[in-house]
Order: C-alpha cells, then sequence, then structure tokens
C-alpha cells in the first residue's frame, strides 16, 4: 500500500474567514513536487480559479525551509529536497454557496477543490485529512457532518477521515458547526439529514419521512430485484439561509442552499410551493448519484480539474435529471397527479418564455456550459438555452414518444436503466467503468427502445425547434390549453429591486416585446408612468388599468440620468401554459398511470 498523503485542517482566526491547512508529503518527487488546486469542481461547469483564495503558502523539510515556485494560476512546485514535505497554507473562505468555502463564527463548510493541494504523481494514494476544532469555548458544540469515511474519528467528531485518492478526498464536502441532525434508511442504507441555520418549528420527522420515499422510489428505479443502492451512507447537508437556492451532487451526500422558509414547519401538513421546490431540489441531487456521479460522460471519465472539460451531453445528464427529479415526487407519492402537472406547466413556460431557445440547441447549450450558461448576462434568454428545462422537456418527449410507438412495452425507464448497467454500475469499483461516449447516444438510445430517433435528435437535441408537447400529452389523458390569451398589457421585462430598495431595477428585456421596442435597457430603474410613481415590486399592478395599443410615458433613470421614454403597450406575450389531466378515455388514463406510477 502506497504511503497517505496527509492533511490538516482547522482555523485559528473563523471572523477573517481563513482556514489554516497544513499538507504533509512522506515521499516527495526527487525533481521538486509539483501541487495544483483544481480550477473547477464537478457539476458546476465554469472556471472558478479557487487557487486566488490561497493567501499565503510556505514549504519545509526537516524543520528547513523549501523554496516553492509558482508554475501557473494554480500550481507550485517545491524545490528538492531530502525526506518528507510539509506545506503551511491559508485558505480565504466566504463564498456562501455550494461550490467553494464559507467560513465564519457561525459555521464552516468547505469542498475538497478549494482547500486541498493535489500532489502530483500521488493522486492515488489513500489521502487522510484531519479535521481539528476551531480553538475557542465557542466551538466547544461544533460537530462534524460529511459522508467521508471515519479512520480514527467517531461520526459527526472531529479527528481523522480517509479517501481512497485525490478523487475521492474531494467528492465528500464537509459541513462544521451546530446543526440538526435527523436520520432514515431507505432500503436498509443510513441517509442522514443536516440542517444548518436558525429554523424555528423545523419538521425533521416529516422532512424524514419525504425523504424516505423519494430515495427508495430512486433505489428501486435502478435497482428493482436487488435495491441496492450505490453507497453505503448518503448525507443531505442543507444550509438554511433568509433567501437562497442551490444544490451540487456528490457521490454519497449533496450540498444544498435554501430559503428557511421552505423547510416543513411543526403542525403543518401542507405541501408548499417552497417545501415542494425543496423536495424536488434533493430528488434532483439524490438522482445525481446514479446519472453523472457514476454515469458518466466520457469527457468526465476522469475529469481534468486544470481546464474545461467540454461535452454535448449535458441535456442528458442534467436535463435528464432535471425531469425525473419532480417524476419522483409523484412517483413516490409524496405529491400528487395535479402538483405534478402543475410543475411541468412551469418548466414549459420558462423554456417558451425565451428567443434564445430558437438560437441554440440543447447539444450547443451543453458544450457553450462554460461560457455562456455559467456566464449569463442580461440577454441570456435571447441568446442561450437552458440545458436542464429544455433538457427535461427532451426527456419527456422521448419518455412518451417510446411510450406511444411501442404501446407502453418500453419507456425512457429502460434507457436509463440501460445506462446504468452499462455505465454506472462499476465505475467507482475495482475494474472501473466508462464515459458515454458523445457518439453512441443516439444508437443506445434506439437499441433499448425499438424506435428510430434521428429526426428527434436531429429537431429537439441538434436542432431548435420546440417539441409538439401538446400532441404528445393528449394520447396519456393531459390536456394542454394555452391560456394567454387572457393577458393584461406587459413591457416583455423581468425586474428585481434596485439597490436601495426604492425602485424597480430591469433585468431582463424579452426580444420582441414593449420595453425592447421602446429603447428599454437592462439596468434601467423604472421611476413613474405617466406620472404615477412605480413600485419597487415592480409596474405590473399600473398597468392593469391600461389596454393593449395605449401608448404611456415611462420615466427611467440609467445611470444618473432621467430619461422618458414613449411606449405602445403590447399584451405580454409571457407563455401561460396550463396542465390538466382528463378523465377520458380510459386508455389513456391507464398510460398516464404507467408514465406518472413508474
Amino acid at each position: 500500500m502506497s504511503t497517505p498523503i496527509r492533511y490538516s485542517i482547522t482555523s485559528n482566526d473563523c471572523a477573517a474567514h481563513l482556514f489554516d491547512v497544513t499538507l504533509s508529503v512522506d515521499v516527495p518527487a526527487a525533481e521538486g513536487q509539483i501541487f495544483a488546486l483544481p480550477a473547477w469542481i464537478p457539476g458546476s461547469y465554469m472556471i472558478r480559479e479557487f487557487a486566488r483564495n490561497i493567501v499565503k503558502i510556505r514549504a519545509e523539510s526537516n524543520g528547513k525551509k523549501v523554496a516553492l515556485k509558482k508554475r501557473d494560476k494554480h500550481t507550485w512546485q517545491a524545490a528538492p529536497c531530502a525526506g518528507a514535505l510539509t506545506l503551511h497554507y491559508q485558505v480565504y473562505a466566504w463564498d456562501l454557496s455550494v461550490r467553494a468555502a464559507h467560513l465564519d463564527q457561525t459555521h464552516a463548510f468547505f469542498n475538497g477543490t478549494s482547500v486541498f493541494l493535489r500532489v502530483a504523481g500521488q493522486e492515488q494514494s489513500p489521502h487522510v485529512v484531519d479535521i481539528q476544532r476551531p480553538p475557542g469555548e465557542q466551538y466547544k458544540r461544533w460537530r462534524v457532518a460529511t459522508a467521508l469515511p471515519e479512520l480514527k474519528a467517531k461520526r459527526y467528531g472531529f479527528g481523522s477521515y480517509i479517501a481512497g485518492d485525490y478523487d475521492e478526498l474531494i467528492d465528500h464536502p464537509v459541513e462544521l458547526g451546530e446543526f440538526s441532525l435527523a436520520s432514515f434508511n431507505a432500503h436498509g442504507v443510513p441517509h442522514d439529514i443536516v440542517i444548518t441555520g436558525n429554523v424555528p418549528n423545523l419538521d425533521l420527522p416529516r422532512l424524514s419521512a419525504d425523504l424516505k420515499k423519494i430515495c427508495e422510489a430512486q433505489i428501486a428505479f435502478f435497482e428493482p430485484k436487488s435495491k441496492r443502492a450505490p453507497m453505503s451512507r448518503y448525507v443531505f447537508m442543507t444550509l438554511a439561509v433568509g433567501d437562497g437556492y442551490g444544490g451540487l451532487e456528490h457521490r454519497a451526500s449533496t450540498a444544498l442552499i435554501c430559503a428557511r422558509a421552505d423547510l416543513p414547519v411543526k403542525g403543518k401538513s401542507e405541501i408548499t410551493d417552497g417545501y415542494r421546490t425543496y423536495l424536488g431540489l434533493c430528488s434532483h441531487e439524490y438522482f445525481h448519484t446514479w446519472n453523472v456521479k457514476r454515469i458518466k460522460p466520457a469527457a468526465f471519465a476522469p475529469y481534468d480539474l486544470n481546464q474545461e472539460g467540454y461535452t454535448s451531453l449535458l441535456w442528458l445528464f442534467e436535463g435528464f435529471t432535471s425531469y425525473y427529479d419532480d417524476l419522483f415526487l409523484v412517483r413516490s407519492g409524496v405529491i400528487d397527479q395535479t402538483s405534478y402537472l402543475s410543475l411541468l406547466s412551469k418548466t414549459i413556460n420558462g423554456v417558451l418564455r425565451g428567443s434564445g431557445r430558437r438560437k441554440q440547441s440543447v447539444a450547443e447549450s451543453s458544450f457553450d456550459a462554460w461560457v455562456k450558461y455559467y456566464r449569463q448576462d442580461e440577454n441570456a434568454p435571447n441568446a442561450i438555452v437552458s440545458y436542464y428545462t429544455k433538457g427535461s422537456l427532451v426527456a419527456l418527449g422521448l419518455d412518451l414518444l417510446i411510450r406511444t410507438e411501442t404501446r407502453g412495452r418500453k419507456s425512457l425507464d429502460d434507457v436509463m436503466l440501460a445506462l446504468w448497467q452499462r455505465y454506472g454500475r462499476k465505475f467507482y469499483t475495482r475494474d472501473g467503468g466508462l464515459g458515454v461516449a458523445e457518439a453512441d447516444v443516439e444508437a443506445l438510445f434506439e437499441e433499448v427502445s425499438g424506435v428510430a430517433l434521428k429526426r428527434f435528435f436531429d429537431r429537439y437535441i441538434r436542432g431548435t425547434d420546440d417539441l409538439p408537447l401538446e400532441d404528445m400529452l393528449a394520447p396519456f389523458a393531459v390536456q394542454y390549453t394555452d391560456q394567454r390569451k387572457q393577458q393584461l398589457p406587459g413591457l416583455g421585462i423581468r425586474v428585481t429591486r434596485g439597490a436601495g430598495g426604492d425602485h424597480a431595477k430591469v433585468v431582463n428585456l424579452y426580444e420582441g416585446g414593449a420595453g425592447h421596442q421602446a429603447g428599454l435597457s437592462a439596468g434601467d430603474l423604472l421611476v413613474a408612468l405617466d406620472g404615477i410613481r412605480i413600485p419597487s415590486s415592480g409596474i405590473e399592478g399600473l398597468l392593469a388599468r391600461y389596454r393593449e395599443g395605449d401608448v404611456v410615458a415611462l420615466h427611467v433613470f440609467r445611470r444618473d440620468e432621467l430619461l422618458q421614454i414613449k411606449l405602445k403597450l403590447k399584451s405580454d406575450d409571457a407563455p401561460q401554459i396550463k396542465l390538466e389531466a382528463v378523465a377520458k378515455p380510459v386508455a389513456a388514463l391507464r398510460k398516464q398511470q404507467a408514465w406518472l406510477g413508474g
């Protein structure tokens, strides 16, 4: 067995948001050991330059200083030395997200990609990390939440943890602090729920019961006979804040951020929109345990964390996951069919709202994620399409098409199972697994389903056509209605509260809308409509008194200049698709039950 790479991490100054990290290498490279920090984190496709947060670094061997040379933006090389080599460095951690690291007096969170330098050439060695409690009485009640296997530490305790290699080390985020904790078993696998943040009257038993249903449904989906999960333990880690949303998948855990109002309240049994959204997020990240963490595109097998990893398949890995996340809410019985169709309507309306869907295919969106999807600007709705949302509609369309063409004998479920059996099951085993090659996807889908799919791929995956969902849903007893004619005039804009909260600020203008045609711009602050002050919440209430074709005077601040814009109102073209289950015919209802029931 090779000599382990050893880390320790703590903080001697939480108020300064600084992690203190020590890295020890027993046998450094004779020509001078190279160290590097990843430039991005798997699951979030953007170069983030984590090394910029290393504020100081030094090396020593046998008590003597060793020179370090910076080779590039995230790589250092130590001078040759005799004996073990130790690095001491500090990492600034003030990114309140699931992607990096955050530290203050209330809690600590880190992903390994932000804090653990890679030892070049020794990535396959075991990696041991000693997680130390910050000094001070105020941290006495802190605990450790992570899916990393314990070495000498007790569960939830400070001490040493171990990973089989560097890839495993950075695939287990860590939460430190005082947190609420609940556990449940899903088909024999222990699952933990960790909630950090002040959440009064949090109903953990209800959350445990709902997540148990979702997790068991997904485990049984991929392994219907054995109901065997691909991990021995799983941890849901959630930071509850005033307003937030996000998640990032890992092989045996997920890091989440949500609004505290989205979490269930003791004594209240209804499923609020916020709680339904949170459960959908949990379902999404849990489905990634199979789809993207183990069933991977070839470009990610293995990851190259020094540079972008280009793939045109994110519509399959993120889009299909976005389809199955809400589908498993209804299949598990957590929500009913009416709620599911409402969620599906929302997705359809979101995709149809932006004209970018006509300019970029989901395959192109996947490839350009690094420079477009993750770097969106004010023109994004008019320039790009989301491989998450349009990808989920692609999955829906494929599912309905395969079910229709095969008279219910096959579905997208069969395709996902084939992907799991051929690519995913072995990925983290000794035999290893292969990534899904882009050239093989269409043929695999056709082989498993028995349906010719080239036209579908050309039009809706490689092309930019809208899916004919109205026609596709009709055989499944779902009515597709466009209620756009009932809408009031609008400006075709999206707003948020501007700095100071006194004015509504234009964030996006939709191509062809009244605002775009009149010359409004992103960043404009809305002041008055026909001499009446526009509230900071937006202009919709004032527009209710107008009709299509009315000409109005709009006053806005652009930077520090007050402008008057004459604007002819148009009917707001925002999609208003509504999906409803219908009672007949009986054959269609049976198809609907097979689809939504699994």
